[in-house]
């Protein structure tokens, strides 16, 4: 079978799904080539070229700008292409490939060559180096090349798209209530997310009846259709929740296959990272009352006035933010702005002009003199600066980022789109934690090539079955330093993570910065002393807890008030936490729906990790972990910092959004967060005094939310007590803790008890890989318990360790006076259940 009856079969394939057909391979890419060369279905296959091949520094985007380059210089003579009509061909491809076959047009014989690369050039943004080449020219006295630089300097690039609309007429799609991004995307298709309009096919397919249907049926009204709901995009950091609603109801991108940009998000509550990622995609998120808006209204949305009207009715106000945002719908999104300012500025400078007026400036607020939060203090180091001020824009250096396989793919490829052949940040991580256990196909091929793609950018990529990424990349963080990742548990516990989307963490990887709009921060402070049988899992959940009491935050959807969205969590009083207890605490402000966290250590247990932390990167190097120069240069910064060690603090008179202080002597029993909603949070007594289901099915010890002192402690309490009457799943974060467990002895006594133990990784976690029987009821130690994320309708409690260990022996949630009797086997060996990995104390440790 030749090449055009295998596409066609894809084709149809794809036409059935209902999707259109994947971007052209390299191979294809080739055939369709040859076929335009000897003048064969010639109109077919241009268009193939022109629209079904991936921009940028894809594999198929060599092929094409190889082929292109040589029509444009008239070095092959094809029928079908005439020179200049290759340079436009060229100048569709964003960036990369494209640049210098552009650049070198700049100096054809062919007059039409040249007009064409200038015009294509002055709208290509992602030049890099190239820059220097352009510039180069131009002072050679190259008119072309002088002309490129004027139209940058000039923002032509940005000029020529047109401005956001004073009006926008839209038809409402509106989902009640909460929608999480495992409902936008869902967990159980991960392994389809780099594929956009087929993963889109499964949004809110377990939430609603029909969405994609009724999508297609609001479009019949003839507007744009506009997500609208009470609460949008909780939950991950998942890019492709976004993907998916534009797929749906954006625009197509010239050139671009398969992806789409635009689309009009409403929300009484927008997620912070969703709203992010939204802006960074070129869509237009905006927070307003939507209890007016219904399926299927028409309604009239007047940015600058911030208005949204319904049969001639204002029934909602709004405030754009940032302020800027009206720019970033202009250029496609947040990162080709930030890209083609930077490009303008550049190009100005060596024009010898001053700076432009054409872009909004962002607000900046003033200086109120008082002290700055520990945060503040971190992101301020890494803008240059002693603090940030709370709604400040800055660009703060990334030094540590990290991505997971799951979302891994989508960064990829938005590298790829970036243009980009290498790393800028000093530390970009890749695991394969989501996908280790159960490996679809494409899941076994992702793990055989995108490993190389990291390392050959000098990113640092692990291996299937090292474990968890967090537990992974919070070792190789520098204290008080800046980071994000594309997993919205990307919390570093030493310094600051602000999670974001693929799109966002492939910019700060290549970029090295991200664009920041500093939020304001809630204080959390503990005090007192912790009560016997309390875990730090109940003081994560004591955070919501009195929250609620204090009325900052509430459960109900509509109308929710919640004082930890898109701000800070900065937590103290619990200074002389290992830094993997304190992850529990920084890992957990996920659930928050916080942008970040910090918690405040001494230095001594910061010293033990770092020095626990050289090992083992050294180690790495030694497995032949790659890039090894990247974790040789980690090192050597850890070693730097530990010759003077010192951390940083908040000052005295910090401003906070709200100050909350927690009385430990007050927590006497285990806190849950109850089905489905890790908002929901109650005592044990609160619950068994409810009407919330209390029989125990299956129980889940895992996640990020886990360290080997967990592992310990749950194997203490099933200690000579025989097989469990649940299902008990166990799944160790990472390799090194599964590797000490069963040297200790602990494995048997989960094999005892009739555990179902899972290879390191995120296991039940996110749903995508195993998952619990349908309808059951779960205790678990993961991160979420959204609707139908651990199986099919089932009710899922939130709690620790210890407290799982109890559910399995009993197969139900335990009294008080139950708990604390059958944990005293714990009492007395805390020192030794609780003790962490320091590789540095393991003789010549290394790393299997």
């Amino acid at each position: 079978m030749g090449f055009r009856e295998e596409y066609a079969a894809h084709v149809a394939e794809r036409e059935a799904l209902g999707v259109p057909p994947l971007p052209l391979t390299a191979e294809q890419t080739v055939e369709v080539i040859e076929f335009i060369k000897t003048g064969e279905f010639v109109e077919e296959m241009l268009d193939l070229l022109e629209n079904r091949v991936s921009p940028g520094v894809d594999d198929a985007a060599y092929v094409k700008a190889a082929f292109l380059n040589e029509v444009a210089l008239e070095e092959h003579h094809v029928a079908a292409i005439a020179p200049e009509e290759a340079v436009r061909m060229l100048g569709m491809m964003l960036g990369g490939y494209n640049v210098k076959p552009l650049i070198n047009c700049l100096s054809s014989k062919n007059e039409k060559v040249v007009e064409a690369a200038v015009k294509a050039l002055s709208n290509t943004l992602l030049v890099y180096d190239a820059f220097n080449d352009v510039e180069e020219l131009h002072k050679a006295g190259n008119e072309a090349a002088t002309a490129v630089l004027t139209s940058w300097a000039n923002a032509e690039w940005f000029l020529n798209k047109p401005e956001l609309a004073e009006k926008i007429t839209v038809t409402v799609f509106k989902v009640p209530g909460e929608t999480n991004t495992d409902d936008l995307s869902p967990a159980s298709e991960a392994f389809t997310r780099s594929d956009i309009p087929l993963h889109a096919n499964s949004m809110l397919t377990a939430k609603m009846e029909d969405p994609i249907g009724t999508i297609k049926k609001l479009k019949e009204k003839g507007h744009p259709v506009a997500y609208v709901g009470d609460v949008v995009g909780t939950g991950s950091s998942r890019k492709s929740g976004i993907n998916s609603v534009q797929w749906h109801m954006g625009e197509d991108i010239p050139g671009v296959p398969n992806k789409r940009t635009g689309g009009v998000v409403l929300g009484g509550i927008i997620a912070p990272i969703f709203f992010a990622t939204a802006e960074d995609s070129g869509a237009l998120p905006l927070e307003l009352d939507v209890t007016q808006m219904e399926m299927g209204d028409v309604i009239d949305i007047y940015p600058y006035k911030g208005e949204a009207h319904k049969n001639g009715e204002c029934i909602a106000t709004f405030k754009l933010r940032p302020n800027t945002i009206t720019d970033e719908v202009r250029a496609g999104g947040r990162i080709p702005l930030i890209i083609g300012r930077g490009l303008t500025s550049k190009a100005r400078s060596v024009l010898g002009m001053g700076s432009t007026d054409v872009f909004l400036t962002p607000e900046q607020p003033e200086d109120s003199g008082k002290g700055y939060t520990l945060a503040q203090k971190m992101v301020g180091k890494a803008c240059g600066m002693d603090g940030v001020r709370p709604g400040m824009y800055c660009e703060p250096e990334m030094s540590t980022v990290g991505s997971q396989d799951t979302t891994g793919p989508m960064t990829r490829d938005e590298i790829k789109e970036l243009a980009a052949l290498g790393f800028n940040a000093d530390l970009v991580m890749q695991s394969f934690c989501h996908t280790a256990a159960y490996p679809k196909p494409s899941d076994v091929q992702m793990h055989h090539t995108l490993p190389d793609f990291i390392s050959c950018r000098s990113g640092v990529a692990l291996r299937p079955g090292d474990g968890v990424i967090h537990s992974w990349l919070n070792r190789m963080v520098l204290p008080d330093t800046v980071g994000t990742g594309a997993d919205s548990h990307t919390r570093f516990p030493i310094g600051i993570s602000f999670p974001g989307g693929s799109g966002i963490v492939a910019f700060a990887g290549v970029t090295g910065s991200m664009p920041l709009t500093m939020p304001e921060s809630v204080l959390v402070r503990f005090k007192g002393e912790m009560q016997p049988g309390i875990t730090l899992r109940d003081l994560v959940n004591a955070i919501p807890y009195k929250a609620i009491q204090e009325g900052l935050l509430t459960v109900e959807k509509k109308g929710k008030k919640n004082i930890f969205a898109g701000r800070i969590l900065e937590i103290e009083g619990l200074p002389d936490l290992k830094v993997e207890q304190a992850f529990e605490l920084s890992d957990a402000s996920a659930e928050r729906s916080a942008a970040a966290c910090t918690v405040k250590l001494n230095t001594d247990p910061v010293v033990e990790y770092l020095k626990s932390n050289i090992v083992l990167l050294q180690s790495m190097i030694d497995a032949g972990y790659e890039d090894h120069r990247t974790l040789a240069r980690r090192i050597t910064k850890m070693e730097e910092w530990l010759k003077n060690p010192s951390l940083m603090e908040a000052d005295k008179d910090a401003e906070y959004a709200a100050v909350i202080e927690i009385d430990l002597n007050e927590i006497k029993e285990p806190i849950l967060a109850c089905p489905n909603d890790p908002d929901d949070v109650a005592t044990l007594s609160e619950i068994l005094a409810s009407d919330r289901p209390t029989k125990i099915d299956e129980v889940f010890v895992g996640s990020c939310m886990t360290n080997i002192g967990h592992y310990r402690a749950l194997g203490e309490v099933l200690k000579g007590e025989g097989a469990v009457p649940t299902r008990l799943w166990v799944c160790p974060p990472t390799k090194m803790d599964e590797k000490q467990l069963i040297e200790e002895g602990y494995y048997s006594l989960f094999g005892a008890a009739g555990a179902r133990t899972e290879i390191p990784g995120c296991s039940l976690c996110m749903g995508n890989q195993a998952r619990v029987a349908d309808n059951a009821i779960v205790l678990s130690t993961s991160t979420r318990n959204f609707d139908n994320r651990l199986g099919k309708g089932a009710q899922v409690y939130l709690g620790s360790a210890e407290l799982a260990a109890v559910c399995a022996l009993l197969g139900k949630l335990p009294t008080k006076e139950e708990y604390q009797e059958l944990t005293k086997k714990i009492h007395g060996k805390e020192a030794d259940i609780y003790k962490y990995l320091n590789f540095n104390l393991i003789p010549e440790y290394k790393l299997n």
